[in-house]
C-alpha cells in the first residue's frame, strides 16, 4: 500500500455514498498468544499485526471474559451474578488507552463488544445458559441485566478513551438454539440493543457481527433493526447461502467479510488464497470489505492474512 493512502479516510469513506470506494479494504482478526492478550503486551502485539497485515482497521480484541461461576446450577441463581466494576476492565482498559495513543492517527480503532448473552455463557457455559432460558427466562433475565449494566460501564470508558467505534457481536439467534424464537426477541436481543444504541449514540464508525460460532443461522430478519455502520457474516444460511448483493440490500448498509475462516486463507498456498480472494470478490456488493466470517485460527501464518489483504487491495472490477 502506498503510504499516502490515509486508512481512517478510507474506511469512513465507506459510509459516504456519494464518495467513490478506492480500493477494497480488508481486516482479519485473531486471538493473541496468551502473554500478549491484555496491557501494554496487548497494545505492541496487536501494532505488530496490524502493520505486518497491513489492514485498514485496528480491530481491539476482547479478553477480559466473565469469570466462570459454578454456583449457577438453576435459572434462579441468575440474580446472584456480582456486577463487576469498572476495575475488573483495567488489563483490558490499558490496551485500549494504548492503541488510541499508538494508532489512531494511522487507522480507526475499534474495539470488540461481545454481547450480554455471550457473557452469560461464560459464566455458565452456552448449553447451561440456553436450558436456563429455556426453563425459566424471567430469572435468567435479571441476571442478564446485571451483565447489560456492567457492560456499559466498559462501553462508556472505552468512548471517554476516544476509541472510533466497537465491533459488537451477536449470537442467540441462531437457527435451532431455541425452540421458541421469542426467548431471543424478548430476552437476548433488549440487551443487544441496549449496549448497540449506546454505542451507535457515541461512536462514527460500528460493525455488526451477527457471529455464527455455535451455528448457521435461519435467516437475518431478527437483526435488520440492530444499528452498525458494516455488516459482518457469514452468508451461508441453514437453508443456502445468501449473495452479498442481497445481504447488502437486506441490511441497507455496507458488508464485511468473503471468506471462509476455516477455508483457503487458514491452509492455501499463496494462489489459491490470491484466488479465493479474487472470485469473491467479483461477487460483491459496492462498497464492501473483505474479512473473514469470524476470527480465524490463531496458529494461522500471519503471511497467509497479508496475502489475502494484499489481494483486496489490488483487485480490480473488470
Amino acid at each position: 500500500m502506498s503510504a499516502t493512502v490515509n486508512k481512517r479516510e478510507v474506511m469512513l469513506g465507506l459510509l459516504d455514498k456519494s464518495s467513490a470506494q478506492e480500493y477494497i479494504p480488508a481486516a482479519f482478526f485473531i486471538h493473541f498468544e496468551e502473554s500478549h492478550r491484555l496491557g501494554a503486551a496487548a497494545v505492541e502485539k496487536h501494532l505488530e499485526y496490524f502493520r505486518y497485515t497491513d489492514m485498514d482497521f485496528i480491530k481491539i480484541q476482547y479478553e477480559r471474559t466473565f469469570p466462570p461461576i459454578a454456583e449457577i446450577k438453576k435459572p434462579e441463581d441468575w440474580p446472584k451474578i456480582p456486577l463487576y466494576p469498572l476495575s475488573f476492565y483495567e488489563p483490558q482498559l490499558e490496551a485500549v488507552k494504548g492503541l488510541v495513543k499508538s494508532a489512531q492517527k494511522e487507522a480507526l480503532i475499534l474495539v470488540t463488544l461481545y454481547s450480554p448473552f455471550m457473557c452469560a455463557n461464560h459464566t455458565a457455559t452456552a448449553p447451561v445458559v440456553t436450558a436456563h432460558l429455556q426453563e425459566n427466562p424471567e430469572a435468567v433475565k435479571k441476571g442478564l441485566e446485571i451483565i447489560t449494566e456492567s457492560l456499559l460501564l466498559f462501553v462508556k470508558e472505552c468512548v471517554r478513551l476516544g476509541v472510533d467505534g466497537f465491533y459488537a457481536s451477536t449470537q442467540g439467534g441462531e437457527a435451532g438454539r431455541f425452540q421458541d424464537p421469542r426467548i431471543f426477541t424478548n430476552y437476548i436481543k433488549p440487551y443487544d440493543l441496549v449496549l448497540m444504541n449506546e454505542i451507535n449514540r457515541s461512536c462514527s464508525f460500528n460493525i455488526l457481527h451477527v457471529c455464527d460460532y455455535h451455528g448457521p443461522y435461519e435467516n437475518f430478519h431478527p437483526f435488520l433493526e440492530y444499528p452498525g455502520h458494516i455488516v459482518n457474516c457469514n452468508p451461508q444460511l441453514s437453508g443456502g447461502r445468501m449473495a452479498w448483493r442481497e445481504i447488502a440490500q437486506l441490511f441497507k448498509r455496507p458488508c464485511m467479510g468473503g471468506l471462509d475462516r476455516h477455508g483457503s486463507i487458514v491452509s492455501g498456498d499463496k494462489e489459491k488464497i490470491e484466488k479465493a480472494v479474487t472470485d469473491e470478490l467479483r461477487q460483491v456488493s459496492d462498497p464492501f470489505v473483505l474479512g473473514a466470517d469470524c476470527t480465524l485460527p490463531g496458529e494461522i501464518p500471519w503471511l497467509n492474512i497479508r496475502t489475502a489483504i494484499a489481494a483486496a487491495h489490488a483487485f480490480q472490477k473488470s
